[in-house]
């Protein structure tokens, strides 16, 4: 059996994060999510591979470059348009044998739900197999009408109170040559795409067998940035304790921390819970480092600092006497001395931010800044809970952000200074 990863789009959503990389190559707990992804296959035995890519494809080229650094046997092909799921995996139509299994690259799975479906697959041999999951409200997902383990329908984003049932489609099938067949009689969908659900519908309506598997394993969609920070909590809860760089006399360890070669844990740093500190990186001294925390490579975080379940992407400085909460901080950036993201709302209520133009209820109670590439913050700004900042963006000294910032912006506050004599009596 071979692969086939989706990893054409951007990422709208996870905006101003994607304005600068693929929503794939995003970093969590030291690896692109792609990553997990190629290395779910692997450890099931699935070595060849084909990444459908567009978006910024060079930096995916780049990383994985043939696979065999990754223990697979990577290709690639590139996408001429934004056409759709359908339009993606028929790129694979060369590349299938036998039968294929095909992931979104942007969602994070647990190892044996691949072990498991090649396993159903194997027993079964239906047309498509569609892995499923069970969720609360499935007005955002693709929902499935099933019966004795056969799928007889898919309804798109329905309304909670019309969802034919709770299970969703996850993004992970496997094929045989049919669907092939399928996807070049698909037509264009409402939103001008082809859609691998419409082909899947089409195989319903031919009496093909498509069939369904539950699963009650970990499965996370990484679709909108909070979402990022949720799987990094998930990922780094497994993390095993690796020092290959220095702490010094005086830092104080309570959880697993992972220390790659090159960087460095100051005197007076105190670190509790689980945290992934990439090469090269300076922390402290005397900075407080809580659990969930990653940082990429060439990281400083300067003195006194406090740090809280965030990503801090590569080369990005956090200087002296910040205060940095459950946000995503891209890379290249410069936070200056003083600078507060703050993450609670004073009502407690759970925090909204801004995706597409429109306000999204994120569900969590603490969420902090999402701050793209190149952003460089003056001493002493502060930021609300749930701001976005776009790529090379600047928030002057002094700043208050309460609303999000597009790239290419600065923002400053003017005083207006009362200057007196001091020899004058008033």
């Amino acid at each position: 059996m071979k692969a086939i990863i989706l990893s054409a789009g951007e990422g709208s959503r996870m905006r101003p994060l994607t304005l600068t990389k693929p929503k794939t190559m995003l970093p969590v707990a030291g690896k692109p999510i792609i990553q997990y992804n190629i290395e779910s296959l692997r450890n099931n035995g699935i070595t060849d591979i084909l990444l459908i890519v567009r978006y910024k494809e060079e930096m995916v080229r780049n990383y994985f470059g043939d696979g065999r650094d990754f223990g697979v046997n990577i290709t690639y092909k590139t996408q001429k348009d934004f056409l759709g799921t359908a339009n993606a995996i028929s790129y694979g139509e060369d590349f299938i044998d036998e039968s294929i299994i095909v992931l979104n690259g942007d969602i994070i799975l647990d190892d044996e739900v691949i072990g498991e479906i090649i396993e159903k697959y194997n027993e079964e041999k239906p047309d498509t197999l569609m892995v499923l999951t069970e969720v609360e409200d499935p007005s955002a997902f693709g929902v499935v009408e099933i019966e004795n383990g056969y799928i007889k329908n898919i309804v798109e984003k329905p309304k909670k109170e019309e969802a034919p049932s709770n299970l969703v489609n996850a993004g992970i099938y496997i094929f045989n040559k049919d669907i092939f067949d399928k996807i070049n009689r698909t037509e264009i969908s409402e939103r001008g795409e082809y859609e691998i659900t419409d082909s899947v519908s089409l195989q319903i309506e031919e009496g093909k067998e498509v069939k369904g598997y539950k699963t009650s394993k970990d499965w996370i969609d990484v679709g909108r940035p909070w979402e990022l920070i949720e799987v990094n909590e998930s990922l780094i809860g497994d993390l095993k304790t690796e020092i290959r760089g220095i702490v010094e006399g005086g830092a104080f360890i309570h959880g697993n921390v992972h220390l790659d070669e090159g960087s460095i844990i100051r005197a007076g740093v105190y670190i509790e819970g689980n945290v992934y500190i990439g090469k090269n990186c300076d922390i402290g001294p005397n900075s407080y480092i809580r659990g969930n925390s990653y940082f990429g490579d060439n990281v400083h975080v300067g003195n006194a600092v406090e740090i809280k379940n965030s990503i801090i992407m590569e080369n990005t400085n956090v200087s002296h006497l910040s205060y940095v909460g459950d946000s995503v901080i891209g890379s290249n950036c410069n936070i200056a001395a003083g600078t507060n993201i703050a993450n609670l709302r004073f009502d407690n209520a759970t925090i909204k931010t801004k995706i597409k133009d429109k306000k999204i209820d994120s569900g969590r109670r603490k969420l902090g800044a999402i701050i793209g590439d190149s952003v460089k913050t003056g001493i002493n700004s502060s930021f609300s809970p749930g701001v976005k900042v776009g790529f090379n963006s600047t928030i002057g000294s002094g700043v208050l952000l309460y609303d999000d910032v597009p790239s290419d912006t600065r923002v400053l506050v003017k005083q207006n200074h009362i200057i007196q004599d001091k020899k004058v009596k008033r």
